[in-house]
């Protein structure tokens, strides 16, 4: 009598493919894990993204987050004012821990205080109590410094008197930070002496007031600006920035009259030696 086994030998080799193919259908039926490739990543899923794979955000966002941070920024930090046929000048720039700011534009009130050929220097000021312009003394303008109020610490400046380059401190940061603000952004190539990154900002308004000046604006991520190029000339950070006071320090006491650069009668004092916000 011959064994299972020998009958179990002869069975054909289709007959056994038969049922190994039978075994892997119901095994693959019953399980629940998933294939792996050779790494170990499931087959037909997507691995988990690497960390700082993920896209980059586009030129308004990244604009908008670098505005935003300026906004919150304290500091005290020196510029170098770049205007085709004038030296370089150099631009301090204060933003107080109260929130107050300054900032010293040499040469930036052609007429300050009698002088015509450009060379009055002012300050550009806001605190609590108001925003001012002083006049500054220079060895071409040697005036004794004094303030004259423009109003609250909202108020527009009249173009007559507005050296706008303070805004860049002020007011302009918020119109950056906000998306919804007629603007066209884009990056750009970064402006010499400048890191960071630079965006070139258009406005998108057939306005005759835009909100800002067009032109670069070169930010780091902690919100420190460190170039711009418009078309009052070209500003870049010079050093490094130093730590904020408590509250700016109007260069001299407030007067009456009219502010530094205006025609009219030389200011009187109104009694106030406030010098500081």
């Amino acid at each position: 009598m011959r064994s299972r086994g020998a009958v179990a030998s002869r069975k054909s080799p289709a007959a056994l493919a038969c049922v190994a193919f039978v075994t892997l259908s119901l095994l693959g039926c019953d399980s629940t894990d998933p294939v792996t490739s050779p790494q170990g990543t499931p087959t037909g899923e997507h691995s988990p993204s690497a960390p700082g794979s993920a896209p980059p955000a586009e030129p308004r966002a990244q604009l908008a987050a670098a505005a935003a941070a300026a906004s919150d920024l304290r500091m005290t930090a020196f510029y170098t004012l770049q205007t085709p046929g004038r030296p370089d000048r150099t631009v301090a720039v204060t933003l107080a821990e109260d929130g107050g700011w300054r900032v010293d534009i040499p040469g930036g009130a052609p007429g300050s205080a009698g002088g015509t050929d450009g060379t009055g220097d002012v300050a550009m000021a806001q605190n609590a109590d108001g925003l001012f312009r002083c006049a500054l003394p220079s060895a071409a303008n040697p005036v004794t410094p004094y303030c004259v109020r423009l109003g609250d610490p909202d108020a527009v400046v009249d173009p007559a008197l507005d050296p706008r380059l303070h805004h860049l401190f002020a007011d302009w940061r918020a119109v950056l930070a906000d998306r919804r603000a007629p603007l066209a952004v884009s990056v750009t190539e970064p402006l010499d002496g400048a890191d960071g990154t630079c965006f070139s900002v258009e406005s998108t308004t057939t306005s005759l007031q835009p909100p800002l000046d067009v032109g670069i604006y070169c930010y780091r991520p902690d919100g420190t600006l460190t170039g711009a190029r418009l078309e009052l000339g070209t500003l870049l950070l010079a050093g490094q920035p130093g730590a904020a006071p408590p509250s700016v320090t109007l260069p001299g006491p407030v007067t009456t009259g009219v502010p530094p650069g205006s025609a009219g009668t030389p200011p009187t004092s109104s009694g106030s030696t406030t010098g500081t916000g």
